[in-house]
């Protein structure tokens, strides 16, 4: 269900009736009138969009734009304007507040449905993609996944994460922590959305220290060694020189007791996928994973690639940790 919030002080609630009827197939979209004077107390159910009727507010527009971002969780809510005015400076004065859409009302109607509607489709595929890496998410990579599969394409799945990341968040904070996640995905889409690399290659971040990229080219194994290489020639810069020199962190568990974790490093398990080998992309999924473990077991940044026809072999060593 998508709320939408009319900021409006109409008594009458002429725009707001006109929105209810204009949207009234939509049955997954629900529209409030919310008086100025209220914005505040509302907010704090966060809506989907809000839309703010400049003809009935009778306040300052800077000043509604300052309530509606004030609080964090509200700072990424879309503005719609309708506005009386064609006087473009001033439509453009609104546009530099950080508003979406600016619309002349009273306008068509289609126009309204159409650009409320276009703006949902697009929260939509936005809250698929990852805030803070700007990555396609799971429906995104189980979509790509699909549609290889179908269509009988051969290709490397890889499956990335990073090694004691926990030990790090827990020594220099989630800040720091988001910092290497940005950093991984750089490094991971400049080589395997590298130009002249095959355009159908793919990055996904899964979520958290976890990423899937699917290659195309051939040579992935060079994908993997340029990706593990990169990353520990920079990955040093957001440690201290004393942890460098040491080689491991010092963190404290849950008894009190100083533990050793080695830093950061990176593990990719890489897994050739054909159609006569996978009948599902829960599978591929599953394989992937079983690789990636495998090269978990092994100190510093690895990969291990599953190039098996018998998926069983490849489980029964991730089971056993056999490298």
């Amino acid at each position: 269900m998508k709320k939408i919030y009319l900021i409006d002080n109409d008594k009458e609630e002429k725009l707001y009736k006109k929105l209810k009827q204009i949207m009234k197939k939509e049955q997954n979209v629900d529209i409030e009138n919310v008086s100025v004077k209220l914005i505040k107390e509302k907010l704090k159910n966060i809506p989907d969009i809000c839309i703010i009727n400049e003809d009935e507010i009778n306040s300052d527009l800077k000043e509604i734009f300052q309530k509606i971002k004030d609080a964090q969780q509200n700072s990424n809510i879309p503005l719609i304007v309708l506005t009386p005015s064609e006087d473009e400076e001033h439509i453009i004065e609104i546009l530099k507040n950080d508003v979406e859409i600016c619309l002349k009302y009273p306008s068509n109607c289609d126009i309204l449905y159409y650009t409320i509607m276009n703006l949902i489709k697009l929260l939509n595929r936005n809250r698929t993609v990852s805030p803070l890496t700007g990555l396609p998410g799971n429906s995104q990579i189980q979509l790509e996944m699909q549609e290889r599969l179908e269509k009988g394409e051969k290709y490397a799945l890889m499956y990335i994460d990073l090694d004691n990341f926990k030990a790090y968040n827990d020594t220099y904070g989630f800040s720091n922590g988001d910092e290497i996640i940005k950093l991984t995905a750089n490094i991971i889409t400049k080589y395997v959305l590298k130009k002249g690399r095959n355009e159908r290659n793919f990055v996904g971040h899964i979520g958290g220290d976890d990423f899937v990229a699917l290659v195309e080219d051939k040579d992935y194994e060079n994908i993997c060694q340029d990706i593990i290489a990169e990353f520990d020639k920079r990955v040093v810069k957001y440690f201290t020189k004393e942890d460098i020199e040491r080689g491991y962190l010092e963190v404290e568990n849950r008894k009190g007791l100083i533990e050793p974790f080695p830093l950061t490093t990176i593990s990719i398990g890489v897994v050739e996928v054909t159609n006569d080998r996978f009948k599902n992309t829960l599978e591929i999924g599953e394989a992937g994973a079983a690789v990636k473990h495998l090269a978990k077991t092994i100190w510093g940044s690895t990969y291990v690639i599953d190039r098996r026809k018998n998926r069983e072999e490849i489980y029964d060593k991730a089971k056993n940790k056999i490298v």
